[in-house]
């Protein structure tokens, strides 16, 4: 702002690089995100979303003019949409029930590192230009580009829906430590729930499945629809705390470089509470619970703002850590029930989904939050009353904790409606 003279510019200019990033990242998610399912798959998706988000990070470094910073800032957004939901489907493609909840929780520590160290680095780098913070945080992008090459496999499961079979069984040997020469039954040996698939058909046609054929999918089932268009909604809420808040922390009266750093903190207890109780909460109760907690403490602080109160910066703190907590605990176990509401067919389209609607919270947020320095209730009033409503859909979705997942349409509807006949049933018997 200040080396481009902004001091007076609108909250509008002031706020579109980082709305350039949120909106790269919700069109980036559009057009990305259903690769993963048809042609590219997750390795591929993941590599080449790290590899423009590494570049585009090194060129802003060079931005001449606000202008040219939001359009990089916009090919950033773009690159990094996919990255979160490629690695969390990946890593929890790769494991059977049991531990599907913990091992998608853990991949969510590697994010609350990332966060926790800006902070950190923005205190080293506090009397040089905020170019070199962006070579810092690029550094670590392309170091990951060449781990995700050489040391990651795909989905086998992805692998084994497209007709791969012989690749899926060859990297399901690997991961379970069998000797590729060993004449063993796969199925007997890896506990791995895959559907009965026509192979042999899928192999021949494999031009039919296109970029569309998973949005088609989601649209045209309505049960799919119902639960996508419900997740969606949630989490919009949930993106515009989850990213609002940390952008708000200048409009409280405390440091901010130790809020920033608190508020990192808190991925912390989040990411705990959802590992060691992810096999425990019921997935739409713990949901609902941490929206209303979240909305609560965030309209506290606009109503706290606007009460005659000397200082109260750290009581202000204390309600925005947790109403951060919330939506971080929120984002955790929203990310953890989609995997388990849609089959491997569609899985990766329908997280990158609620992931963009979380993201186009993000869109509004840095808005909200110039608009919230005059009056509270445009950022911290309007992010608790949105969180807190939109967690209200969870209530139509059904309960999927301990569930297996499903690897096709059918399966996924036919599991559906054995629920509801059990629940009729049980009904009746009452």
């Amino acid at each position: 702002i200040s080396e481009w003279n902004l001091q007076c510019a609108g909250s509008f200019v002031k706020g579109l690089p980082e709305s350039s990033f949120f909106v790269g990242c919700l069109i980036g998610g559009l057009v990305l995100s259903t690769l993963a399912d048809s042609s590219l798959g997750r390795k591929n998706m993941l590599f080449l979303s790290c590899l423009v988000m590494a570049i585009s990070t090194m060129l802003t470094v060079f931005s001449p003019n606000i202008w040219v910073y939001a359009v990089l800032r916009f090919v950033n957004g773009f690159g990094r949409a996919t990255i979160g939901t490629c690695a969390l489907v990946l890593s929890t493609e790769l494991v059977g029930k049991k531990w599907r909840g913990r091992v998608g929780v853990m991949s969510f520590f590697g994010f609350m590192l990332g966060f926790l160290s800006l902070p950190l680095m923005a205190y080293i780098n506090r009397g040089s230009s905020w170019r070199i913070l962006y070579i810092w945080t690029s550094i670590p992008t392309i170091i990951y580009c060449v781990l995700v090459r050489f040391l990651v496999c795909e989905s086998p499961r992805w692998l084994f829906v497209r007709g791969r079979r012989e690749e899926a069984i060859s990297i399901l040997k690997r991961v379970a430590s069998i000797p590729s020469s060993t004449d063993v039954n796969i199925g007997g040996a890896i506990s791995m729930s895959f559907s009965s698939l026509p192979f042999e058909e899928e192999e021949q046609k494999p031009s039919n499945v296109n970029i569309f054929t998973t949005m088609k999918a989601l649209v045209e089932k309505r049960w799919a629809l119902k639960r996508l268009s419900a997740v969606m909604a949630i989490a919009f809420g949930i993106g515009l705390v989850y990213y609002g808040m940390p952008l708000a922390l200048s409009n409280l009266d405390f440091n901010i470089y130790l809020s920033a750093a608190f508020n990192a903190l808190m991925d912390l207890p989040a990411n705990l509470i959802t590992l060691f109780l992810v096999d425990k909460l019921s997935r739409r109760n713990a949901l609902i619970g941490f929206t209303a907690l979240g909305g609560i403490s965030s309209v506290l602080i606009f109503a706290l703002q606007n009460m005659r109160i000397r200082n109260h910066g750290a009581l202000q703190l204390a309600l925005e850590l947790i109403s951060y907590f919330s939506a971080c605990s929120a984002f955790n176990m929203e990310m953890i029930y989609t995997i388990e509401l849609f089959p491997t067919c569609v899985r990766n389209s329908a997280i990158a989904m609620a992931r963009q609607a979380l993201v186009l919270g993000g869109v509004f947020s840095p808005i909200m939050v110039a608009a919230g320095r005059k009056n509270g209730v445009w950022s911290f009033g309007l992010f608790g009353l949105a969180i807190g409503l939109m967690g209200l859909f969870a209530v139509g979705l059904p309960e999927t904790r301990g569930s297996d997942l499903c690897d096709t349409m059918d399966e996924e509807e036919c599991k559906d409606q054995r629920s509801k006949n059990d629940i009729t049933d049980r009904v009746i018997v009452a």
